[in-house]
């Protein structure tokens, strides 16, 4: 593959993410009543875990080939923890405002996306594995460090959670779902991905730089500390190519909207958080197309 033809492809991938991210900023700017609160309260609870119910049941998903890739995936979120946690320290911040955001990235709003332009429908399974884990990890984990109270209620009640769950156990087992109920699930989980862009579009209108400098720290820190800690478990641990790709594209992904929303359901400096997330996000259109070209 010739360069001019890598930055083709690059841009190919890139482009539909960024763009629909762009016409959600653009309307929130000319609509400044835009509220997308429900909008995403409906997403997370009913269009995604359809879009992964529909995924996960329709694979012949063999968990064993997944092994080392789900492994990678904790290794990658808790490690950011924990290399998140002395930096915030040193730099004098709430150690609780900075780790979560280092720890539970968007593999979501950004990563199905990518991994769809990237890699095909084919590995998309395995990015919906890694979106369950980072959510359990994030309602398990995430949560607990910031209000110090765990709740397993929180975890196996969730509809990311159930829908995996019963996604897995439908292929398994090899249960067929008519036809008639699959479609109506498929097209439920095809407003998932763009509606998770756009709302991310409109999340950009809150960047405030007034939180420069933690912003900063947390957009360079995450991908650089994924990244090296994503890179160094590849090289110790035998995992097929492909999903070595996946997991380095996984590991430099920006903050995931969802510490935002934490933050600010318990108090913990919500204006913060937002500012790291939403920059975060904004340096991932330099971060990721580099990425992109080491992995093609």
């Amino acid at each position: 593959m010739s360069q001019a033809d890598l930055i083709y492809r690059i841009l190919a991938i890139i482009f539909p993410v960024f763009s629909i991210v762009a016409i959600g900023y653009l309307y929130a700017r000319q609509r400044h009543d835009t509220d997308m609160s429900s909008g995403n309260r409906i997403n997370m609870d009913l269009f995604t875990p359809a879009l992964i119910f529909d995924s996960m049941s329709g694979s012949n998903y063999e968990l064993a080939d997944y092994m080392h890739l789900s492994l990678g995936c904790l290794v990658v979120v808790l490690g950011s923890g924990i290399v998140a946690w002395p930096v915030a320290r040193f730099m004098g911040y709430q150690w609780k405002t900075l780790v979560p955001p280092m720890m539970f990235n968007n593999c979501g709003n950004m990563g199905l996306p990518l991994v769809v332009l990237t890699f095909g429908e084919a590995m998309l399974p395995a990015a919906i594995l890694l979106l369950a884990i980072s959510n359990f990890l994030h309602f398990l984990v995430g949560q607990q460090l910031i209000t110090q109270h765990w709740s397993i209620k929180a975890v196996v009640t969730n509809p990311m959670i159930v829908a995996t769950v019963l996604g897995i156990a439908v292929s398994l087992t090899g249960i067929t779902i008519p036809e008639t109920l699959r479609l109506p699930i498929h097209m439920l989980g095809l407003i998932a991905i763009p509606m998770m862009l756009f709302s991310l579009g409109v999340r950009m209108i809150a960047i405030d730089f007034g939180d420069w400098e933690i912003s900063t720290v947390g957009a360079i820190l995450c991908p650089i500390s994924g990244l090296i800690i994503a890179a160094g478990f590849i090289a110790l641990v035998p995992i097929p190519q492909a999903q070595a790709s996946l997991l380095l594209l996984f590991s430099v992904l920006p903050p995931a909207i969802l510490n935002f929303l934490v933050a600010e359901k318990f108090d913990q400096e919500p204006h913060r958080v937002a500012s790291i997330v939403l920059l975060g996000n904004l340096s991932s259109v330099l971060v990721i197309p580099a990425v992109l070209w080491f992995i093609l």
